[in-house]
């Protein structure tokens, strides 16, 4: 709104865009009719949200004043702002780029379903079904199985009913290994040499979206991809200030709308990426054992890249698992 300008609400949307790893943002300044669309107005809201954007880290923001009542600069360029030389929403939406490669990722399987039909015609049968969150997966390929660490070698793929030589996100497919090994829903294929690590300690940047709040101690449910554990939240170093964008240190809980930093301790190990790395295989959902309610949507490893220093917090000791 352009008679309001940065507001708490466009600081926490901006975070959040960074968070996601969201390469393109629009800042749309609403209702310049209101203020007789006037250039200085624009361009200074224009400039401290850049600014604020920026020092979270995201690539690229295009700034476009408009009238959605009026539709100024909404499909067609506005006769009322011809100082602007830029492109409408509608013409940016169109061009900008927008496709992500996910067969550039690090390949990853989360086994969804394990199929195993033992029947006269498939006595011996064993398929590992699900979508492949990132990569390409190939017959021959070395894989390790996460979290037991064994190996074993694809020898079929098969997709909508035939078999492949080679499949990639984000397909749907059964993947048959040589080996009878012990899989089961929740685990995760990935190549030999290039595989996530496993861990039971969790460290990620998470946006608190619940009524209730999350508090240090707090036992819940981690999701992460087909994989869902008990976990326990050990600790909450700090949560993020949207206004100079600082860390507040140790905040004990998170409530709605909050962006913090977490540590989270998982009954099993659990095989993650960086989001940064991969947004599929780096995400997770906490979430009340209680009821079912999603409390947060967590991203793993580093968070954006703020320009105040997080205060140094102790280790706390007790874990409960």
């Amino acid at each position: 709104d352009a008679r309001n300008g940065v507001v708490e609400q466009t600081r926490r949307h901006a975070a959040v865009a960074a968070l996601l790893r969201v390469p393109h943002v629009v800042l749309a300044v609403n209702k310049m009719d209101l203020v007789d669309y006037a250039e200085p107005v624009f361009a200074a809201i224009a400039e401290e949200f850049t600014t604020y954007a920026s020092e979270l880290g995201v690539p690229e923001i295009t700034a476009i004043p408009i009238s959605a009542l009026a539709g100024d600069n909404v499909v067609e360029p506005s006769a009322n702002m011809d100082w602007y030389g830029g492109p409408t929403v509608l013409e940016h939406l169109e061009t900008v780029p927008v496709s992500h490669d996910l067969t550039a990722c690090h390949a990853r399987f989360p086994v969804q379903y394990v199929i195993r039909p033992q029947t006269a015609e498939h006595p011996d049968y064993r398929g590992y079904a699900g979508q492949i969150a990132a990569g390409a997966f190939r017959v021959g390929e070395e894989i390790t199985v996460l979290p037991s660490g064994k190996t074993s070698t694809i020898t079929g793929i098969d997709a909508l009913g035939e078999s492949v030589d080679i499949a990639w996100a984000p397909q749907s497919v059964t993947i048959r290994l040589a080996d009878d090994i012990d899989i089961s829903r929740g685990d995760l294929l990935a190549p030999v040499g290039d595989a996530p690590a496993t861990s039971q300690d969790v460290e990620a940047t998470v946006c608190h979206v619940a009524d209730q709040p999350l508090s240090v101690g707090q036992r819940v449910l981690l999701k992460h991809t087909t994989r869902t554990v008990k976990a326990i939240v050990k600790d909450i170093p700090s949560r993020l200030t949207l206004d100079d964008l600082s860390q507040h240190p140790n905040p004990g809980q998170l409530v709605a709308n909050d962006i913090g930093r977490v540590v989270v301790r998982t009954a099993e190990p659990l095989a993650l990426d960086s989001y940064a790395d991969s947004r599929r295989t780096g995400s997770f959902l906490l979430i009340d054992p209680a009821d079912g309610t999603t409390l947060a949507a967590g991203m793993a490893g580093e968070s954006f890249a703020t320009t105040k220093a997080v205060a140094a917090v102790d280790e706390e000791e007790g874990w409960d698992f």
